[in-house]
């Protein structure tokens, strides 16, 4: 069997469930919430693999981040954004997994069971209007 790995029970765990024997030796599935600048998954992966792990395999509960929101969540600039510059391959690269899959955009409303979600981080088409060109608000990284 393949072991399910949360990102959130390994952080709060201090990661120290990567020196276990549940870790090593076994295929890993890797789920997690998002990945945004993909340093936290990097770290991750990297003390798994140190942990003896042979694959692991990561699963993403959003589309990928290609956007800043303007709406709450501290969601950085474009500079900042893995996806905004890199295809799913070139993150699954960066982040050291052997294989990477992110939720589409249809799956996350059929598991919402919602019509309608704010999905402008995942898409650039925002709700409302913005108080600048997203361009010009990058530029002074004020989001």
């Amino acid at each position: 069997s393949i072991p399910i790995v949360s990102c959130l029970s390994i952080k709060k765990a201090s990661l120290s469930l990567v020196g276990t024997s549940i870790v090593k030796g076994k295929r890993i599935v890797l789920i997690d919430d998002s990945i945004v600048r993909g340093t936290t998954s990097k770290k991750i992966i990297k003390q798994l693999r140190d942990a003896g792990a042979l694959e692991i395999h990561v699963r993403i509960a959003s589309p990928q981040i290609t956007h800043p929101c303007f709406y709450g969540v501290d969601i950085s600039t474009y500079d900042e954004l893995i996806s905004a510059h890199h295809s799913v391959e070139e993150v699954r690269k960066i982040i050291g997994a052997d294989s990477l899959a992110f939720i589409s955009e249809h799956a996350l409303f059929e598991v919402a069971k919602r019509n309608e979600l704010c999905t402008a981080c995942f898409t650039g088409k925002y709700p409302t209007a913005l108080y600048s060109s997203v361009w010009e608000a990058n530029k002074d990284h004020k989001f």
